[in-house]
């Protein structure tokens, strides 16, 4: 016994409608933004009005109309079926959308006729083409979704409909916000926006959108100077706050996520408060909007924004333009649009929607008016995106009949291997072949993931003004998801809103390379300041976030924007340094050798022989060998070269402080020798003064032994100066071992000036204590010196100053104790005679 369907609600006759086989229902936002009413809540609600009526959606409607038309003439798909089509407007509101989403899904019987549910006048939808808006359509499909209806949007890209789990009926034409936030920060990042003002609409689909956009522009460094939400309707006082708020920032590129309703109200507080010098950036929803042109050309000049692929429908401008006064009569949606189009009024109007308050007033129309002569977005076929969506969406639909309609019994998909439904069509079966389906359609294969989502692509637009004025929305570049390069973009091609050059919107300006960025404290990543790289480090790329170290033989340049090779640093024989001190060390060598030959010619002379010949023709050759000593430690380093310049000048330098030692030791003794009664001087003789000599140089060899065998000098490379030049230097090793050297020299210096000064007095006239009293003072001035000098200098200035120390010190002992005496006697002979050496 068939079920008798009451039908409890007004009726509703405002639709497209077509009967058939298999009735596809579609919802089109052919009206929008409502007239705010307050409800009593206390009776039925009267219907309200729209304030605009979009020749766009209704564009959207017929080109559904046409392509069912066009598949129910095709003999290759659905030969047995015929399609209709039950179309109704959804509003662009909520409540609308679903009274009429139920009015689509359970069929509309005849007023009072008491006809069963399958014999209603307006058969039963199991599929739903629409809805325009993201919002709209997820409370659609918490309906639709508890009857498995399938819903397949052609606008809606919000990426929270890909949540199977959530949304299992639905699928869609339109690419998902998630690829189109890709493509965004992409393009945003293309031209170094890393600075960009964020608005949208309070709702759904725009805070997924924006929330998808900011994770993915923070994989380009790209900040948002702020994020504003607007409400619906738009409030006067937030949209001045946020135009405010956008002409504060120095942000100057804005991303918008509204629909061109929310723009106009948008732009109207711009040029009110004279913000002009904004470039924005559309979103899909109004990105081929041409509607806002004509009153903001100013404005929007330049604006960049991704559309949906274009589609060229062969037959569908002249199926538009092919309405007649019979339909106009017949349909409120016609009647409306011819009303609205031609600003007239028809005899016997079934419009019911006004939008105009002089709508009274209008000339009646005299059906002589020709859509061909008007400029009209609804004839409109050359941006064919969203119409191309719905074109798809059905012919969708159509094959998934089709494969169920060609299903073998046995080999279906269901339970023991049933095929679906044909009469009536199951939704829960329809939409498992949805899912499965691939087709081409006008040159383009149509394929959908796992989600519902085709596979997206999109045409970068860019709005430009014609020689005329008008609107030319030209095709720049393009995003495909599927290419490794998915962004191409023809910047000449680009016309921007002012000038030629492309904007800047950054909030700080670029580091170049030498410098590095340094965030400011409490903002975005994108507000920084640039820091030079400190001594040592590099950056070689523009916005470097670190510095990164050179290696040892490398060295910033000047810029610090890379390495370069370090220089070798080490006191060379061709520097003027070095040729200073090897000649001065081959001067003091000379010096020493001339008065060396001086004793040698004068040996039998009182002046030569006093004071012990021998020790002072070994002084003399140990002098000599301290000033060629200093000739080390010019030259490249080498471990060898190293450890004979320390031990030489150390050995070098003990032998001299002990042969000088000795002849003090011995004038001392000589004196205690006239006493009477006294024989010391035959324990100092010339053996037992070599002995002295040999004994106190062997200490300082031992010394020399353990160091070298332990932890002997090195040849190193010395970084750690942080200079441009690698020092080559002689490391000490063990520096125990060094300061032993030196503090055993400065010991037997200590004894010798003891000695001396204790000497000083002495009557006789060949008496030399005095003159090593004075080259000791001078010796430890020179060492005490050097010690802090030393310490403080470094690479080739250290060594120089250890050479400048040892000539100093070898040149005081050869003038002091020497010199006099080659002065007496080359210049003063009759001194030297034993007479009087004797005289008292």
């Amino acid at each position: 016994m068939n079920k008798r369907c009451t039908f409890m609600g007004s009726e509703e006759t405002n639709s497209f409608y077509l009967d058939g086989d298999v009735i596809l229902g579609g919802l089109f936002p052919l009206h929008y933004q409502p007239d705010s009413t307050e409800q009593s809540f206390v009776k039925k609600p009267v219907p309200y009005g729209y304030k605009f009526f979009s020749p766009r959606a209704l564009r959207w409607m017929r080109t559904m109309a046409f392509a069912v038309q066009k598949i129910n003439q095709r003999q290759d798909l659905l030969p047995h079926l015929k399609l209709g089509y039950h179309i109704r407007d959804s509003g662009d509101d909520i409540p609308v959308s679903l009274k009429n989403t139920l009015l689509l899904a359970n069929g509309q019987p005849e007023k009072g006729s008491g006809s069963t549910c399958l014999d209603a006048y307006r058969k039963v939808s199991p599929v739903i083409v629409g809805d325009a808006a993201s919002g709209v359509s997820m409370a659609v499909l918490r309906i639709l979704g508890s009857f498995h209806v399938p819903l397949v949007s052609y606008f809606a890209s919000c990426s929270c409909l890909s949540n199977q789990k959530e949304f299992p009926t639905f699928m869609r034409t339109m690419p998902s916000d998630a690829i189109q936030t890709k493509a965004l920060a992409r393009l945003v990042s293309y031209f170094h926006w890393t600075w960009v003002g964020v608005i949208g609409l309070e709702s759904d689909y725009a805070r997924f959108a924006i929330q998808l956009f900011l994770q993915e522009a923070a994989r380009y460094n790209v900040c948002a100077a702020y994020v504003h939400f607007l409400s619906l309707p738009p409030i006067k006082d937030a949209v001045v706050d946020l135009v405010k708020t956008m002409k504060k920032s120095s942000a100057r590129v804005v991303l918008s996520v509204y629909g061109d309703t929310e723009m106009r109200v948008i732009l109207t507080e711009c040029r009110r408060q004279n913000v002009t010098d904004l470039l924005w950036i559309a979103s899909e929803a109004w990105s081929t909007s041409q509607s806002l042109w004509a009153d903001f050309e100013d404005l929007l000049r330049g604006t960049l924004g991704f559309a949906i692929r274009k589609g060229d429908i062969p037959g569908l401008g002249m199926y538009l333009t092919s309405l007649h006064p019979s339909q106009e009569l017949t349909s409120h949606f016609i009647a409306e649009f011819w009303e609205e189009t031609f600003n007239c009024r028809l005899n016997g109007s079934v419009n019911t929607h006004t939008h105009a308050e002089e709508t009274q007033k209008r000339r009646s129309c005299s059906g002589l008016e020709e859509l061909n002569e008007v400029n009209s977005v609804y004839t409109d076929v050359s941006q064919l995106r969203v119409t191309y969506n719905v074109y798809k969406a059905v012919h969708l639909i159509a094959h998934a009949l089709h494969d169920m309609s060609v299903c073998v019994p046995g080999k279906g998909p269901f339970s023991n291997g049933t095929c679906g439904s044909l009469a009536p069509v199951l939704p829960w079966q329809l939409l498992y072949y949805l899912k499965q389906t691939m087709f081409t359609t006008l040159g383009e294969e149509v394929r959908f993931d796992e989600n519902g989502d085709p596979i997206a692509s999109y045409d970068l637009m860019n709005w430009q003004k014609t020689q005329d004025g008008s609107l030319q929305l030209m095709k720049v570049g393009y995003y495909d998801d599927s290419l490794a390069q998915d962004l191409f973009i023809n910047e000449s091609a680009v016309q921007w809103h002012k000038g030629f050059q492309t904007p800047v919107s950054i909030c700080s300006e670029s580091c170049l390379p030498g410098f590095r960025k340094a965030i400011r404290k409490g903002q975005p990543i994108c507000c920084f300041d640039c820091i030079p790289c400190a001594e040592g480090e590099v950056s070689n790329e523009t916005d470097s976030v670190n510095c990164l170290r050179c290696s040892e033989d490398t060295w910033p340049n000047r810029a610090q924007n890379h390495c370069i090779p370090r220089t070798i640093e080490f006191l060379s024989y061709h520097e003027t340094m070095g040729i200073v001190l090897w000649v001065v060390s081959a001067f003091g060598a000379f010096a020493t050798v001339a008065v060396l030959g001086v004793f040698v010619i004068y040996r039998k002379t009182p002046m030569v022989r006093a004071n012990n010949m021998e020790l002072s023709f070994l002084l003399l050759l140990f002098l000599c060998a301290c000033f060629l000593i200093g000739l080390t430690f010019i030259g490249e380093p080498t471990d060898w070269f190293c450890q004979i310049r320390y031990t030489a000048f150390g050995i070098s330098f003990a032998l001299c402080i002990s042969c000088i030692l000795a002849k003090t030791v011995v004038v001392m003794m000589a004196f205690r020798a006239n006493l009477p009664g006294s024989n010391v001087m035959k324990w100092f003789g010339p053996a037992k003064q070599r002995a002295s000599v040999i004994v106190c140089t062997s200490i300082q060899v031992l010394i020399c032994i353990v160091w070298l065998t332990t932890r002997p000098p090195y040849a190193a490379q010395n970084t750690r100066f942080l200079s441009a030049k690698i020092i080559l230097e002689c490391v000490v090793g063990s520096e125990v071992g060094f300061w032993c050297v030196l503090g055993y020299i400065g010991l037997l210096a200590c004894m010798c000036f003891l000695m001396a000064f204790l000497a000083r007095k002495l009557p006789d006239n060949f008496n030399e204590a005095k003159f090593i009293t004075f080259s000791m003072l001078i010796f430890f001035a020179v060492w005490i010196t050097f010690i802090p000098v030393y310490v403080s200098t470094s690479g080739k200035y250290t060594v120089a100053v250890h050479v400048f120390a040892i000539l100093a010190s070898a040149f005081g002992l050869l003038f002091c104790i020497f010199i006099p005496k080659c002065y007496i006697i080359l210049f003063k002979p009759e001194k030297n005679s034993r007479q009087h050496m004797m005289r008292k």
